[in-house]
């Protein structure tokens, strides 16, 4: 009796026999987005974000009678609040620019790929996007978290959520994972090439800071790289820029809770800055691979009234690499990479 098989002959896996070449999947990937600007919206995804263990390292007992008997009570209304001061006609910032990414990708791509978007929480999820590929019969996934400096708690938990999909499926396909691209030629010349674009509009500042998302002193003492990942753009863009030592300085952004975090504080240095006479700074995320509440509430506004009411003069932020041309073609020769 036949099988559903046997008219393939070719010699070929039957199971995977197809007209057309093996469909090749890409997937990005970045931290996520309320769905809108409220608090139960807000609820909802910091519960998702929060409750992530690579997130939060504390005993799950513990932290779930602080993240739910405390922080899910109080911050989701003051987090609302800020976001309600970047929000867009298209939603969020973050999405609607990964939209246009993902966009401009597929474009460059063509037809060797499909190219989707999934936020680690939130919608558009991880899950989504991957079961969407496998409808489509993809035999092979790229997955470019868009973190440019690897961490535990983001480029790590990016590989858990993609793994624990994955585990649930019948057949497992080919899976190549970037987990950084900090010192990418082409990344680097992209920073470089927008810092120099606002140094050319306004002119040198006295300092320029490069900001980066923080994380807790204890991951470093634990062995994650981020930090020295961080110090490395640092040098590599200050390098291409051709800046002096006392013209540039990492920092760290975004602390929460009470333990130590990465140092030397953004919020700080620009304050002590002001006060010892520094009047013109201008700051930039190399972190942040699109714009979001962390660029464009905490740096751009929260930030630069810190600066100018300790006595600063002049302070810009140099918005993220977004959906530049030479940014798309630094994450297509990423991608390309693994084609």
């Amino acid at each position: 009796m036949k099988n559903k098989f046997s008219a393939v002959t070719d010699g070929a896996d039957p199971l995977f026999h197809q007209a057309k070449p093996p469909v090749t999947g890409v997937l990005l990937v970045n931290l996520g987005t309320p769905d809108a600007p409220t608090a139960p919206a807000l609820r909802r995804y910091l519960a998702e974000f929060l409750a992530d263990p690579r997130v939060i390292e504390i005993p799950k007992i513990v932290w779930n009678l602080v993240l739910h008997g405390i922080i899910l009570r109080v911050r989701p209304k003051k987090s609302a609040a800020k976001y309600k001061t970047i929000w867009t006609e298209e939603g969020s910032p973050l999405l609607a620019i990964s939209k246009r990414q993902a966009n401009a990708i597929q474009t460059q791509l063509g037809e060797t790929a499909i190219v989707k978007l999934g936020m680690r929480y939130g919608n558009p999820s991880i899950v989504k996007a991957l079961r969407e590929f496998q409808q489509e019969g993809v035999r092979k996934i790229i997955v470019l978290p868009l973190y440019p400096q690897y961490a535990a708690a983001t480029t790590g938990s990016t590989f858990d959520a993609v793994t624990r999909e994955i585990q649930k499926w019948r057949f497992v396909p080919e899976l190549h994972f970037i987990n950084n691209y900090c010192d990418h030629p082409l990344f680097i010349d992209a920073l470089a090439a927008s810092i120099q674009e606002d140094f050319a509009q306004h002119g040198q500042p006295e300092k320029l800071l490069l900001s980066y998302h923080g994380m807790p002193k204890r991951n470093l003492d634990l062995g994650d790289p981020y930090f020295c990942l961080c110090q490395k753009t640092t040098r590599l863009v200050a390098a291409k820029l051709g800046l002096q030592k006392d013209e540039y300085l990492t920092t760290f952004q975004s602390r929460f809770g009470y333990a130590e975090w990465l140092q030397p504080y953004t919020d700080a240095t620009l304050e002590e800055l002001a006060k010892s006479g520094v009047k013109n700074v201008a700051i930039i995320s190399p972190a942040f691979s699109a714009d979001c509440l962390e660029t464009l509430e905490e740096l751009a506004l929260e930030n630069r009234e810190i600066f100018l009411h300790a006595g600063g003069l002049h302070y810009r932020y140099i918005a993220a690499l977004n959906d530049r041309k030479d940014h798309i073609e630094a994450l297509v020769a990423l991608i390309n990479s693994k084609l």
